[in-house]
């Protein structure tokens, strides 16, 4: 017999049975890299989770026959439809064994809580904040998932979604590159030095965390002014800002993370994350006691490097901003000798940036799909 569970986020218990599912899933998979458990729990504690101080989210577990065998997310973004005037839900955190019907049922409990609160469209995978990464893997099921920046999944995900009425919304991709392979041009140099003399730009560079959590607001706020124009867009309050800010610094690296000053003001960043997924792979979801430690470790090994939170504001991408940019993430791979650089997650409406990646060496090769299907 199959029914569906709606969590009690009140009760340990029932989160750690939402947790474990994919873990079971999964179990093994070279390529999955396993979430930090904490990290997972804190997306349902609607009191220290900056998200449901502005929307909500529930929670549902499909059980047959005593085991846990799927589970979803159902949220209302209220600042992100606010933001674009229109009623859409998000799923999130979908897992599911291949099994048409329990994937229907569980859309279908979806489906059911988005009606209720009078939305009208369904998206997703899309989480509770622009860091969760976006849509389902369709390519490059043979490369390791980047961290938990990115989701991976199963290819028969895809067909369950599909069955369930679902249509693509907008695809991810992401580049890769061997830095060694690649030359910048010479012209995109000068361009760079150019754009630096004549809009007074500045390249400010961190050594401790400290320094950089001291500019964490003021990025916070030029991501707010440089993505407005994109799809996934969603202007971050002050308290997700330092969310984000004590979330990420614990695998941060300040020294490669650069921001674009113009008198005082932040106009553009460039972060470079270092791959940790094989730490993460070994801890199995847990930090404590020795995962921390290892973590830390992998940061100094990893030879990959993550680039995921790069933007200029408007009014400079066309006057030098993408040059100076550029140059600085290639001056970052090259003093720390990474030997593998991955763009993560460029939507497909960030033309111009795809086409520079491109141009500049970048490869696609693994893309996420978000899909959408009315109510």
């Amino acid at each position: 017999m199959r029914t569906i569970e709606k969590v009690d986020t009140a009760k340990r218990a029932q989160i750690r049975r939402f947790i474990r599912i994919p873990f079971r899933l999964y179990k093994q998979h070279p390529q999955w890299v396993p979430p930090i458990r904490s990290d997972v729990a804190l997306m349902l504690n609607r009191k220290k989770h900056p998200f449901y101080e502005h929307s909500t989210a529930d929670f549902f577990i499909a059980v047959r026959d005593g085991q846990d065998i799927g589970r979803i997310a159902a949220l209302e973004n209220c600042n992100y439809n606010k933001h674009h005037d229109v009623r859409t839900a998000q799923f999130y955190l979908f897992d599911c064994e291949d099994d048409s019907e329990v994937a229907a049922a569980l859309f279908q409990r979806v489906f059911e809580w988005a009606k209720e609160r009078k939305l009208d469209t369904l998206v997703g995978p899309k989480g509770f904040s622009p860091f969760d990464g976006y849509g389902l893997l369709q390519e490059g099921f043979e490369h390791r998932q980047m961290m938990n920046m990115m989701n991976y999944n199963y290819p028969y995900y895809l067909r369950l979604v599909e069955e369930a009425g679902f249509e693509k919304e907008v695809d991810f991709v992401s580049h890769f590159v061997i830095p060694e392979d690649v030359q910048l041009p010479e012209r995109l140099y000068r361009i760079a030095e150019l754009a630096k003399k004549r809009h007074r730009l500045e390249v400010i560079r961190f050594n401790t965390k400290r320094e950089l959590r001291q500019w964490a607001g003021k990025i916070g706020q030029t991501y707010n002014n440089a993505f407005v124009k994109n799809w996934e867009y969603v202007p971050l309050t002050e308290r997700e800002i330092s969310f984000v800010v004590d979330t990420i610094m614990l695998v941060a690296n300040p020294k490669l993370i650069k921001i674009i000053a113009q008198d005082g003001d932040v106009v553009g960043f460039a972060f470079g994350w270092p791959d940790v997924s094989a730490a993460m792979q070994r801890c199995k979801g847990r930090l404590f006691p020795f995962g921390i430690i290892d973590l830390l470790l992998e940061m100094r090994r990893t030879s990959w490097i993550s680039g995921n939170g790069v933007g200029i504001l408007p009014e400079f991408q066309g006057r030098g901003g993408n040059a100076l940019l550029y140059s600085e993430m290639e001056k970052t791979v090259g003093e720390f000798g990474f030997k593998y650089y991955e763009m993560t997650q460029i939507a497909e409406t960030a033309v111009q940036m795809r086409k520079d990646l491109e141009t500049l060496g970048g490869k696609p090769y693994k893309n996420h799909r978000v899909y959408k299907r009315p109510l």
